[in-house]
């Protein structure tokens, strides 16, 4: 999947403007306000549906407009053309089209359009909450498993009908109680294989890739996944219940999944720095753009914002030639060329300067 144009309108302090970038690299340099990230911002949204700046949509309208728009075209692999639209009102709606059609279904979207980030932040993927490891498993299963949507939403449903009845304090032992519970063991049980599987296939990329920027670290990853080990999920619900019961939600399953990082059986924030944590994310990435490629001979999207505060000239370098090696389409911002001064020796490569809200390709 490469992007071959892409327009967005009133969108943060950008009331206008159109790109056609390269179908390899496509740097964009501007003071910090300029509007740079937010050109990242628009096609984040066509893989996500979201902002990575903020959780608020209104927020990312410009001032005194109604909604904004993204839009973009391109090639697939095949070399079919495609057209995906977006708009977000301050009323909160939304619409998106594909190739023409509309729809108000999040997912007809995000499915065509897989995209990954790498920004100042990235290192809460192995400093914060579970949740964020299990969203990085969850987006190369949602691009790969067409099953896993449908079967995460519905593990999602079960486990707010299980939440309820225990915050009702209704009968353990009633039938209900146990129609639910069987159903969350059945789902929960496939997306738990679905993740493991995930994350055995992504280990030994991982551990090549980690060798060859973090050589002086033996970086394991392990999944855990949301209860005790040698129990089944069944069991370990029936061993929780009254505790369930007591606090009001359910304290073990896959929504309590994690992905877990050590460093000689040590956890790994606590042995590395915070520029060789940033590595160890640069390669986990690395590490499942290479998977999702080998897993659906697709190719991803990558938006590396502001490389240059996280990663040295180096390892800039050596991040973005592993990605182009994959033939992936990367969009990176930099507050100054020099802070990406390699990229002349690549061919296939175009240049924007934001200043003001205004984009212009140089």
């Amino acid at each position: 999947m490469k992007l071959s144009n892409l327009q967005l309108t009133q969108f943060r302090n950008i009331d206008a403007a159109h790109i056609s970038p390269s179908h390899q690299l496509t740097v964009v340099t501007g003071k910090n306000g300029s509007g740079k990230s937010s050109l990242l911002e628009a096609i984040y949204y066509l893989g996500f549906g979201r902002s990575f700046r903020t959780k608020k949509h209104h927020s990312v309208i410009q001032h005194e407009a109604s909604s904004f728009n993204v839009f973009a075209s391109g090639e697939d692999e095949q070399g079919n053309i495609f057209k995906l639209g977006l708009e977000r009102s301050r009323e909160d709606n939304f619409r998106c089209s594909v190739n023409g059609e509309h729809s108000h279904r999040l997912s007809d979207l995000v499915s065509l359009l897989p995209v990954q980030l790498f920004t100042p932040q990235s290192t809460d993927l192995i400093l914060g909450s579970p949740s964020e490891r299990r969203r990085f498993c969850d987006w190369g299963l949602f691009h790969v498993e067409h099953s896993f949507n449908s079967l995460f939403q519905t593990y999602t449903k079960l486990l707010k009908q299980r939440n309820a009845l225990l915050k009702q304090n209704s009968n353990l032992n009633a039938p209900e109680h146990a129609y639910w519970q069987q159903h969350l063991v059945a789902t929960g049980d496939k997306l738990n294989l679905m993740r493991e599987g995930y994350i055995s296939a992504l280990k030994p990329i991982f551990n090549r890739i980690c060798s060859d920027f973090l050589p002086e670290f033996s970086l394991e990853i392990s999944y855990y996944k949301g209860w005790e080990k040698e129990a089944s999920l069944s069991e370990s619900l029936d061993k929780k219940l009254d505790y369930d019961s007591k606090v009001g939600h359910t304290s073990v399953g896959p929504h309590k999944a994690d992905v877990r990082f050590k460093v000689n059986g040590i956890n790994a924030q606590e042995i590395l720095s915070r520029g060789q944590l940033r590595m160890a994310v640069a390669a986990l990435q690395l590490s499942q753009t290479a998977l999702f490629s080998e897993q659906t001979s697709r190719k991803s999207i990558f938006l590396l914002d502001d490389v240059g505060a996280e990663l040295d000239l180096d390892k800039r370098e050596r991040f973005i030639d592993g990605l182009l090696t994959m033939d992936t389409q990367i969009f990176v911002t930099a507050i100054e060329k020099q802070q990406l001064e390699f990229v002349d020796k690549y061919n296939d490569k175009k240049m924007f300067h934001v200043e003001h809200g205004h984009v212009k390709e140089e």
